[in-house]
């Protein structure tokens, strides 16, 4: 009988620097015992939509990503069996034909905007972290990212960023701040605060490895 994974969950507002915390996370815990999954990957397939009519879409709207694929999918790697998780074309707001082959492992990570504000998907996780930034700050991240790797003029990014982003941050993300067991600063490297991070869900293993010897 192999022991239950370790699940941390992720979360923070758009551009807050869980992508950077994560990737240190899985740094100091070990390539070979973490399995990541992003609720990003999840966004619905927007396809039987003309192209305009997709960027009208409230992507950050809770409504807009298939968290009960995603519940499905954790629940699967929890059990020990392998994934097949979607991915998601940014441009043109559509799943790729390709899919993402995720295998179970000792730790499983879950990133996303909204991890937290998902009752069924927070209660599979062991430890709740909220990734606090500015919202200047996540404001650059945001426009270097999707203008950038997401092919969008910063006119539209610092439009969507007020029109929506900001709004739902309000509505749905920061009040998930609540159940967060750590916080972390995204706006420097918060190490002191990640290396506790990792020892946590180190210990948390290491008692469900002995308990299952």
């Amino acid at each position: 009988m192999s022991a239950h994974p370790v699940i941390v969950g992720i979360a923070g507002g758009s551009g807050s620097g869980k992508s950077t915390i994560v990737a240190e996370l899985v740094r100091l815990l070990g390539l070979g015992i973490t399995t990541v999954i992003r609720h990003d990957w999840y966004y619905r397939d927007l396809s039987h939509l003309e192209l305009k009519d997709r960027t009208e879409v409230n992507f950050d709207h809770p409504s807009s990503l298939e968290t009960e694929l995603l519940v499905k999918h954790v629940m699967t790697l929890i059990a020990g069996n392998s994934v097949d998780a979607p991915s998601y074309d940014f441009a043109t707001h559509t799943r790729s034909s390709a899919t993402i082959q995720l295998k179970p492992s000792q730790v499983l990570i879950l990133d996303g905007i909204l991890a937290l504000a998902h009752e069924q998907l927070r209660e599979l996780m062991d430890i709740c972290v909220f990734v606090d930034t500015d919202v200047k700050k996540r404001l650059e991240r945001r426009l270097e990212r999707d203008s950038g790797e997401r092919e969008r003029s910063p006119a539209s990014v610092i439009q969507q960023f007020k029109s929506t982003v900001l709004p739902m941050h309000k509505k749905f993300v920061e009040p998930s701040r609540e159940y967060a067991d750590i916080t972390i600063s995204g706006g420097h490297q918060d190490s002191a605060t990640l290396k506790q991070l990792a020892f946590q869900v180190q210990e948390l293993l290491a008692k469900r490895t002995l308990s299952t010897s």
